[in-house]
């Protein structure tokens, strides 16, 4: 099970009340809302190992440098690098980071990479099953039953949750996991800072994938005369042809990070439970992390 664990936690901050506080008042939600998610999707699905991918780097320099539009918008203030973050989380991720490693869970970011970047390494060379768990709709580019990896993506917290298998991005996009990556790099993502091609929103886009059957196809055809295409798709097509030669390597998520050496074993036991206990103190981790703790000791 390999969590996008940046996705994970803002869903938590946003779902859980800012009320959720520290002995200090100083607000735990995002952390004790991390924990509840990850004893359920061990309760639910009962992973042997678990990774918690981070972002090392949330906009990689490489994607900035061939779509200097993206993620802009995420960005605090117009000239600064750090993602825009609220003030009541940002305090938070260091001691989500702390609790996972005092339990033994693995942490990887690795710097000049995405969480999203991590996750399609790892999922792309395991050799069991895999599930990814994210609110990202990037990740179904991953999606690929021949080798068992589905995506747990939450609909109302991670108990109400659609499992993502080919079947299901068939029905609900017309395409397969391979195919969603040259779909969204056509169609455009505001939220990513990508334009996409003008005039070719989703449907549009799996309309050609379906006909010509790749992004490489269809801007053959639009470069044919000869092709069916209407003289509006071609122009729009011809002209997007910048954006379209650096699109797909910005839109697919690299699946070559040089990873460090980790134990992904879900733990049955704290790490480290000296420092845990400490944080548990400092923090008024409660109930959220002694539910995890069970759950873990009783998982096999």
């Amino acid at each position: 099970m390999l969590l996008d664990t940046a996705s994970l936690y803002f869903r938590a901050y946003f779902g859980v009340p800012e009320s959720v506080k520290a002995p200090d008042g100083t607000p735990v939600n995002a952390v004790r809302g991390l924990l509840d998610f990850i004893t359920r999707l061990v309760q639910d699905h009962r992973p042997d190992q678990l990774v918690a991918c981070m972002d090392a780097d949330w906009r990689p320099q490489w994607r900035v440098d061939l779509i200097p539009s993206y993620k802009t918008h995420r960005l605090a203030e117009a000239g600064q690098v750090e993602e825009e973050i609220p003030d009541a989380l940002s305090p938070q991720v260091p001691v989500i980071e702390q609790v996972l490693d005092a339990l033994g869970i693995a942490r990887i970011g690795v710097p000049g990479y995405e969480a999203d970047d991590v996750i399609g390494t790892l999922a792309t060379t395991a050799t069991t099953p895999v599930r990814i768990v994210t609110g990202d709709r990037d990740l179904f580019q991953l999606v690929d039953d021949a080798r068992g990896v589905q995506v747990i993506y939450p609909v109302k917290g991670v108990g109400n949750a659609e499992v993502i298998t080919e079947a299901a991005l068939l029905d609900k996009y017309g395409v397969t996991g391979f195919e969603y990556a040259d779909m969204a790099a056509l169609r455009g993502d505001p939220s990513d800072g990508l334009p996409g091609v003008k005039g070719i929103g989703e449907k549009t886009a799996t309309q050609l994938i379906r006909e010509y059957g790749n992004l490489a196809a269809i801007r053959a055809a639009a470069a044919d005369p000869l092709s069916k295409l209407t003289p509006a798709r071609r122009k729009n097509l011809l002209e997007g042809a910048p954006y379209l030669d650096v699109a797909p390597t910005v839109v697919r998520v690299a699946t070559d990070v040089p990873l460090p050496d980790f134990d992904p074993t879900l733990p049955r036991e704290p790490l480290d439970p000296m420092t845990l206990e400490a944080l548990t103190t400092r923090w008024g981790l409660g109930t959220s992390l002694t539910r995890l703790l069970d759950t873990l000791a009783t998982t096999r």
